[in-house]
């Protein structure tokens, strides 16, 4: 007979051959999945693991939804890792987006090279905004961030209907909710030729860079992460557990805010309602199976962008629906939530 036992200290190695683990075990199922769905499995696996990175330009693809996903990862991270729950990254998204988008609206000719920075600049405090509500509640209120956030997402989506459908409605758009096309100063330039990669996925990685040297290398970064393992130590030891709510809320906000700025300059170019994807959601997964480690987040983005592409290949190559991709992200968050009970416990074979 199989049980559990509790180990004596939680296993440094399953913490990270938990994640492996769990990527073995969606893939069986995802197997299974499209055996029962009657289609070729290995097609399937095929198209999810091996189109995306089969050349040059599906490798650009990759990198352009691994961006976002890896901003609005690291943001998350960091605020996970300091005992706040910010669940809204989608909305803080959408409004960085909407912030980025009224400049560049508002920009003329003139404006030049300012344009762009002005719009990230723009994203991230936009993303902050809303973030700050959320904060605002917890900090004077007592608010449940989860559920303030979460509730914000929707919020964000009804006003960026109200803009696309109402003033910032292209005149010259056939009657479409859309945004009139961001000129050539308000968009992103090509790291390619041939692809759609663009500058975000660098900054990306150097802001994953800066979050290690932070968190692990600052006294501000270990102070932020007591506040949330040991909140009664963080305050024997004199750190503000009120800054680390508020830091933890404005970084992970921003840095979603600089994602929908990304976006918005670079494969988008326009504001329509299309502009919420999903991915702030999707990034809640990739930090923890990242193990709220920007190392571990970068691999993590790349491989939820992999199920991003596979499941628009799978929709257009295998008929399967769009849904396939939330089923492939939800199957890995539960194989991961399973593996990680080997952290804490070992399998043993014994009487009951």
């Amino acid at each position: 007979m199989w049980r559990l036992e509790a180990r004596p200290a939680p296993s440094r190695v399953w913490v990270w051959a938990s994640p492996v683990l769990a990527l073995a075990l969606t893939t069986l199922l995802g197997m299974l999945l499209f055996a029962a769905l009657g289609k070729d499995s290995a097609r399937g696996l095929q198209v999810f693991f091996w189109e995306p990175v089969r050349s040059v330009y599906a490798l650009g693809e990759l990198g352009l939804k691994a961006a976002p996903l890896l901003l609005m990862a690291l943001g998350l991270a960091l605020a996970f890792r300091s005992n706040v729950w910010n669940i809204g990254a989608e909305g803080q998204f959408v409004m960085g987006a909407v912030f980025a988008g009224g400049v560049a609206l508002a920009a003329d000719a003139s404006a030049g090279g300012l344009t762009l920075p002005a719009m990230l600049l723009a994203g991230a405090a936009g993303g902050m905004c809303w973030a700050a509500i959320a904060a605002l509640l917890r900090d004077k209120c007592h608010a449940s961030e989860i559920l303030v956030s979460l509730m914000l997402v929707y919020v964000a989506v009804q006003v960026l209907g109200y803009l696309v459908y109402g003033p910032w409605k292209d005149p010259q758009g056939y009657n479409f909710p859309q945004t009139r096309l961001f000129g050539p100063a308000a968009q992103l330039p090509r790291l390619m030729d041939g692809s759609r990669l663009h500058a975000g996925l660098p900054l990306a990685l150097a802001g994953a860079a800066l979050l290690w040297v932070w968190l692990f290398r600052t006294r501000a970064g270990f102070a932020q992460q007591v506040c949330g393992l040991a909140p009664a130590a963080a305050r024997y030891a004199g750190f503000s557990s009120r800054r680390a709510l508020w830091t933890a809320m404005l970084a992970s906000g921003g840095a979603a805010g600089l994602a929908g700025a990304l976006e918005v300059a670079g494969p988008l170019r326009q504001l329509t309602p299309n502009v919420p994807a999903g991915y702030g959601f999707a990034a809640i997964i990739v930090a923890f199976v990242g193990r709220l480690h920007p190392l571990g987040i970068v691999l993590a983005a790349l491989l939820m962008s992999m199920f991003y592409i596979g499941g628009e290949l799978a929709q257009s190559r295998l008929g399967l629906p769009k849904s396939i991709t939330g089923v492939f992200q939800g199957l890995l968050l539960f194989a991961l939530l399973a593996c990680d009970t080997l952290v804490h416990y070992r399998i043993r074979r014994g009487g009951r």
